[in-house]
C-alpha cells in the first residue's frame, strides 16, 4: 500500500512538473543563433524600422513553388527573416503565396503581377541531364495603412551563376525588408533639392531615380536663376533643404551662384554632384557619321571643388572593362543590332570597405572623366573606380563608332585605376575664404561644421533611358538584358548623405552560403544514392544475421 501511495505521489509530481514545464515554455520563448555569421540576428537598425508599428502589417511573398536547389533555400532564408521581425513584432503577419499553382488563373496571375510592376525570372533547371525552364515571381508586397510597397527578393550582378545569384540574395534580405518596412512606417522629414538652370538634365531623364527617393524623401525643383537679383534670398530658402542634387550641369556657374553652393555647405548641407569636365554625349553619335567630337565642358567649379580637395580633369576614361554598346550591324533588311565593346562605358567597381558600396553591381558610366584628391581639411574615400586597363584621352577628340570594329591593343592600356565618384567629410572651408566676395552678405562662414559631398565624375550615373516618351529602370540595358548598379548606389549615396545610413549597415553583413556542387552531384549520384539506401540495408541486414547467429549459438 505504502509503495502505491509512493508510485503514485512520484507521478503526480511528473505530471505537475510537465504542466509547470509546459506553462514556462509557452510564456518564455527564446531562440538562438548558433551560426557564426549570426545571420539570423536581425540587426538594431532593421528592428527600428518596425518599432512604431501600430496595426497589421501584412506581407506576401511570392517565392513559393517548385524550384531549384538553390532558389529553395532562398524560400527558406526569407521564411527564416520574417519569422525573427514577427518574433519582435506580432504585428508583421506573413505568408507565401505560389501565383503560378492553379493552370486556369496562371495567365491572368502573371498579368496582373507584371503590371504592379513585379518582373519575374527565367530559371534553367537541370534534372537528370534535362534543361528545363521555370518561371518565379521572386517579390514580396508588403501593406501597412493601406501603402503597398515592392519589395525586391532578387539581386542581380552582372555575370553571377544562379548560385552566386542566391548568395547575393540573401544576403540582400534583411536590408531589402527593411528597408521595404522603413517606406511603410517611417514618415518624411528631410528634404532634397534638384538644381535647375544651369543646363542640369531634364525630369524625364531623371524621372526613374527621382521616383525611388521620393518615397523616402520629400523633393522639390530649385532654380538659381533668382540669384542674380537676390543671392541672399536664394540663399535662405535653399538652406531650408538637407540636401542638393547637382545632375549633370552643362552651364557655367556664376560667382554668385558658386558662393551661395559654397554658403549652403558651410552651413552644414550636404551635395552630391554629378558633373563631368566633358561634353559628349552618345546619343549623338548615331548620325550618318557615326562620329562626334569631344570638348571641355568649362563650369566654373575648379576652384570650387579644388578648396575642398577635389579636382576633376578634362580628360576621358578610355577602359577595357566597359559595357558594351548596342549597334545595327550590316545594310538594308539584313541588319542586326550587336553588342559591341564600348571602351567609352567603365564599369566601376564599388570600394568594398564602404557601406555605400559594399555588395554592390558595377555602375556603369559614359565618357566619363577622372578625379584626383587633394590636400585639404576634409577626409576622402574613393567610392568607385575603373579597372586596370585603362588609358586618357585629352580633348578636343574626335570619337567614332568605328573603335568598336578596331583591336586594341592591351599594352597601351596602362594608366591603371582611375577614380570615379570620391566621398568628402569633416570640415569644409569656404572658396571664398580670403578672397573679394561676388556679393555682399553678414552671415559669410569660412568654414562648415561636419558635413558631407559625394563628388562622381559623369553625369550620366543618374541618367535613365527615355523610349518613346517613357522613362526606363536606371542601371537597366534593354538590349543585353544586363543591370546596373546605377540606382542602388545613388540611393546609398544619399542615405549616406542625409544621415540616414542605418540601414546601410545591414548591406555589409557578409553571410556565407554553402552549396552542394550540382557538377559532382550529378557525376556521383549513382555512388551516393548506392551509399545513402544500398549500403543501411545491407547493415540492417548483417545485423540480423549475426544477432541471430549469436542467439542460437546462445539458446540452442
Amino acid at each position: 500500500m505504502i509503495k502505491n501511495k509512493s508510485n503514485l505521489l512520484k507521478i503526480v509530481l511528473l505530471l505537475v512538473a510537465l504542466i509547470v514545464l509546459n506553462w514556462v515554455g509557452a510564456k518564455v520563448y527564446k531562440r538562438f543563433d548558433l551560426t557564426q555569421d549570426q545571420r539570423y540576428t536581425l540587426s538594431e537598425s532593421a528592428l527600428a524600422t518596425v518599432k512604431d508599428v501600430k496595426s497589421p502589417l501584412l506581407v506576401d511573398v511570392f517565392l513559393e513553388g517548385n524550384f531549384p536547389s538553390e532558389f529553395r533555400r532562398l524560400r527558406t532564408e526569407t521564411q527564416q527573416i520574417l519569422e525573427e521581425f514577427a518574433l519582435d513584432y506580432d504585428q508583421i503577419v506573413f505568408n507565401f503565396i505560389n501565383p503560378l499553382e492553379d493552370e486556369n488563373t496562371r495567365d491572368n496571375n502573371i498579368e496582373q503581377l507584371i503590371e504592379r510592376g513585379l518582373e519575374p525570372l527565367q530559371l534553367s533547371v537541370n534534372n537528370n541531364g534535362k534543361t528545363s525552364q521555370e518561371l518565379i515571381f521572386p517579390w514580396a508586397l508588403a501593406s501597412y495603412n493601406d501603402q503597398t510597397v515592392k519589395i525586391p527578393l532578387i539581386k542581380n550582378k552582372i555575370g553571377a551563376t544562379q548560385q552566386e545569384l542566391v548568395t547575393n540574395s540573401i544576403q540582400h534580405l534583411e536590408y531589402a525588408f527593411a528597408e521595404g518596412f522603413q517606406k511603410l512606417v517611417t514618415p518624411k522629414s528631410k528634404k532634397i533639392a534638384i538644381l535647375k538652370g544651369n543646363g542640369e538634365l531634364e525630369d524625364k531623364y531623371l524621372a526613374d531615380f527621382l521616383k525611388t527617393i521620393k518615397e523616402h524623401y520629400f523633393l522639390a525643383p530649385f532654380t538659381l536663376d533668382s540669384v542674380a537679383s537676390n543671392p541672399e534670398g536664394t540663399l535662405e530658402k535653399l538652406k531650408d533643404f538637407d540636401l542638393i542634387i547637382a545632375a549633370k550641369p552643362t552651364q557655367a556657374f556664376t560667382e554668385e551662384e558658386k558662393l551661395v553652393l559654397d554658403q549652403f555647405t558651410m552651413n552644414g548641407g550636404k551635395s552630391l554632384w554629378l558633373t563631368e569636365s566633358i561634353l559628349m554625349d552618345k546619343d549623338s553619335l548615331f548620325n550618318d557619321e557615326g562620329r562626334g567630337v569631344a570638348i571641355i565642358n568649362d563650369l566654373n567649379l575648379n576652384d570650387f571643388f579644388f578648396k575642398y580637395g577635389i579636382r576633376i580633369n578634362p580628360v576621358i576614361v578610355n577602359d577595357m572593362y566597359s559595357a558594351p554598346i548596342t549597334i545595327a550591324m550590316g545594310e538594308g533588311s539584313n541588319a542586326q543590332f550587336q553588342p559591341l565593346k564600348w571602351p567609352y562605358s567603365p564599369l566601376a567597381a564599388g570600394n568594398p570597405e564602404h557601406p555605400i558600396t559594399s555588395n554592390l553591381n558595377l555602375v556603369k558610366f559614359d565618357f566619363a572623366s577622372q578625379l584626383d584628391t587633394l590636400k585639404s581639411s576634409t577626409n576622402k574615400t574613393l567610392l568607385l573606380q575603373s579597372s586596370k586597363l585603362t588609358k586618357l584621352e585629352g580633348v578636343p577628340n574626335e570619337i567614332s563608332l568605328e573603335i568598336v570594329t578596331q583591336e586594341q591593343d592591351p599594352a597601351t592600356y596602362n594608366r591603371g585605376p582611375q577614380n570615379l565618384a570620391v566621398l568628402l567629410e569633416g570640415q569644409f572651408t569656404s572658396a571664398y575664404k580670403d578672397r573679394i566676395k561676388p556679393f555682399k552678405t553678414n552671415t559669410f562662414k569660412d568654414s562648415s561644421p561636419n558635413t558631407k559631398m559625394i563628388v562622381i565624375a559623369d553625369g550620366d550615373v543618374i541618367k535613365n533611358d527615355v523610349i518613346k516618351n517613357q522613362p526606363q529602370e536606371l542601371g537597366f540595358d534593354r538590349w543585353t538584358g544586363q543591370s546596373f548598379g546605377n540606382k542602388e548606389f545613388l540611393l546609398n549615396a544619399v542615405n549616406y548623405l542625409l544621415n540616414d545610413d542605418g540601414l546601410l549597415d545591414v548591406r555589409t553583413k557578409d553571410i556565407n552560403i554553402a552549396f552542394l556542387d550540382a557538377q559532382k552531384i550529378e557525376q556521383n549520384k549513382t555512388q551516393w544514392q548506392l551509399i545513402s539506401i544500398v549500403l543501411p540495408l545491407i547493415i540492417l541486414a548483417l545485423f540480423g544475421f549475426i544477432f541471430n547467429y549469436i542467439r542460437r549459438k546462445k539458446y540452442a
